[in-house]
């Protein structure tokens, strides 16, 4: 088999055989194919698509291309959730304690952040002491024990997957949707949840831009899973502003920990994860509709047993549990800065991946895989979209280094505030799967 042949055919427009795509990812995983030929193959499939199922056989070749997490010895179906991601999703910290207070077993590996959107596992590193990296033996035994796992995952999990994301990530052939799809569905199945909830963001601070995008993706990823035997479900998701009001790693723990508490329960953020966790307990068993879903969901959060989980996960696995008390024990700014507003009106829109880039200048995100994060610093958003606001109203409040600059200009430039109030939209847009 010659690689040379692949590339011949997709540059036309032509199907890869399973066998195909295993020579291909095999051999980019060892080395023994070089990366040039890998990226030309990239990028006749950037262009030329795949099949249901070439994208079915290659997420398979991306899983096989390593280990496999066996979770069998934890009774009960394993429900899982991947995000597509966006600027202060936290869905994650609140929903997974509420799924597994509710007696659902909840693993979930989950991945650092890059550029302007937070990754899950720089928010758990935000309290002190917690292990986001877990082994096999610790992971099992934080799922058996308190219902909740999260981990950043291992090397030799889809490591096909990383060799072929760094070459994507340098030869503009990230926006496939077939690749997608295979990167975020091997390690899916790689990581032994028998059902998985999908959150697909759309917006102009997604990576989906339009409706019709996201539904494309998200129901290439349940035809995949299907396909596969596995449960899964996908929600589309508005992704404009940010998510809630914290965007940096400890501020987005102190969030979830609020929600968790009971507060801000009106919040898009706390609406959104409760009907994730609740679509969660439906596939985990729980419950048999989304009205019974919903109120065990409540129920937790009202008895603490959500924040409780969150307590029992965060010290059985290291970290210290009384910093979700008090939070004086999270990592806190060098100092505050607040950005109040310089006219009256409306609201009506507000720039969530421009406040992502600046909450990375502050440190709170990387420019580089190899930046050091601040865990301290961040934003802290006081204005909701539609809300009326007058002029010298706190708008933000910038938490920062010590000794560090503020401008307001840029805070002020990712607002638009119009003498009319805006439509108010859904964050739900739509649903696909079981």
């Amino acid at each position: 088999m010659r690689m040379y042949d692949l590339i011949y055919t997709k540059k036309l427009g032509g199907a890869l055989s399973p066998d195909q795509i295993a020579f291909w990812v095999k051999g980019a995983a060892d080395g023994s194919i070089p990366d040039e030929q890998s990226a030309s193959l990239l990028m006749a499939i950037c262009w030329r698509g795949m099949t249901t199922e070439e994208t079915l056989a290659l997420t398979l070749a991306m899983r096989d291309s390593g280990k496999r997490m066996n979770l069998s010895s934890v009774p009960g179906t394993k429900v899982d959730k991947h995000s597509t991601g966006g600027v202060g999703d936290k869905t994650t910290l609140i929903l997974g304690p509420i799924v597994a207070a509710c007696g659902v077993p909840c693993p979930m590996f989950s991945g650092r952040g890059l550029g302007h959107t937070g990754g899950t596992v720089d928010k758990f590193a935000a309290i002190p002491g917690l292990k986001v990296e877990l082994t096999d033996a610790e992971f099992i035994r934080s799922l058996a024990e308190t219902g909740f796992a999260n981990s950043a995952p291992t090397g030799d999990i889809a490591p096909a997957d990383k060799k072929l994301y760094a070459l994507r990530d340098v030869t503009a052939t990230v926006e496939s949707i077939p690749l997608i799809t295979a990167s975020i569905m091997s390690k899916k199945l790689a990581g032994g949840a028998d059902a998985l909830v999908l959150d697909v963001k759309c917006g102009p601070t997604a990576f989906m831009k339009t409706l019709e995008d996201a539904q494309i993706l998200a129901q290439s990823m349940v035809d995949v899973g299907s396909a596969h035997g596995m449960q899964i479900r996908a929600l589309i998701t508005r992704m404009d502003a940010p998510l809630g009001w914290a965007i940096g790693n400890a501020l987005e723990v102190m969030e979830s920990v609020e929600i968790l508490r009971g507060e801000h329960g009106d919040s898009e953020l706390a609406q959104m994860s409760f009907r994730l966790a609740a679509e969660m307990l439906i596939m985990g068993g729980a419950a048999k509709t989304l009205i019974e879903a919903q109120a065990l969901v409540e129920a937790c959060i009202q008895d603490g047993s959500a924040l409780e989980t969150l307590r029992r996960f965060t010290a059985l696995n290291g970290g210290d549990a009384k910093a979700l008390d008090d939070f004086g024990r999270l990592p806190q700014a060098g100092q505050t800065v607040d950005i109040l507003s310089d006219r009256a009106g409306h609201l009506s829109a507000m720039d969530g991946r421009a406040l992502g880039l600046l909450a990375m200048d502050l440190g709170a995100g990387r420019k580089d895989r190899n930046d050091v994060l601040d865990l301290g610093v961040g934003i802290r958003v006081h204005g909701r979209v539609g809300q009326r606001i007058a002029a010298g109203d706190r708008l933000f409040t910038i938490h920062a280094k010590a000794g560090a600059r503020i401008d307001p200009a840029p805070y002020l430039a990712t607002l638009q505030i119009t003498e009319t109030r805006p439509l108010a939209t859904p964050w739900l847009l739509a649903t696909i799967g079981c």
